[in-house]
């Protein structure tokens, strides 16, 4: 896999997730550095109907896309999340329905859904690379 300057991960502003979702996108894209946009509750957001923040969103992944040629997108939940207190099986339907938006603005970038557990661990919940979506076990 050829290394990229940057990805691109659209996560909560919740503090305790940035790090361990950028580590992982470092590590499993190949990657230098990820470019965060930050939105409380993003999985809920991009799975509820259009809103001036999804377009707000896209906006600022289209520019890390175009500027920083990012070819990868990932869309990250969390446990415990303030802003969507939705439990593990509805947080990983949001994820999914939110990586299916962001196919829908044909960016022409590898999406990725995240799902940050309990423990501070990223699962990796879809991924548009694979022949048919992956899917954990719920």
């Amino acid at each position: 896999m050829p290394r990229h300057k940057f990805a691109t991960a659209i996560t909560c502003i919740d503090g305790r997730v940035q790090q361990p979702v950028a580590d992982w996108v470092k590590l499993h894209t190949n990657c230098e550095y990820v470019d965060l946009i930050t939105e409380p509750g993003p999985d809920k957001v991009l799975s509820s109907e259009t809103t001036y923040v999804v377009d707000e969103i896209i906006r600022k992944v289209s520019f890390s896309v175009k500027y920083h040629e990012s070819p990868v997108v990932a869309l990250c939940g969390h446990y415990d999340c303030a802003a969507n207190h939705s439990n593990r099986e509805e947080h990983i339907e949001q994820i999914m329905l939110g990586v299916r938006v962001l196919q829908s603005y044909d960016l022409n970038v590898r999406l990725l859904g995240l799902w940050l557990n309990e423990w501070g661990s990223v699962e990796l919940v879809c991924d548009t690379e694979q022949r048919e979506s992956l899917r954990i076990s719920l």
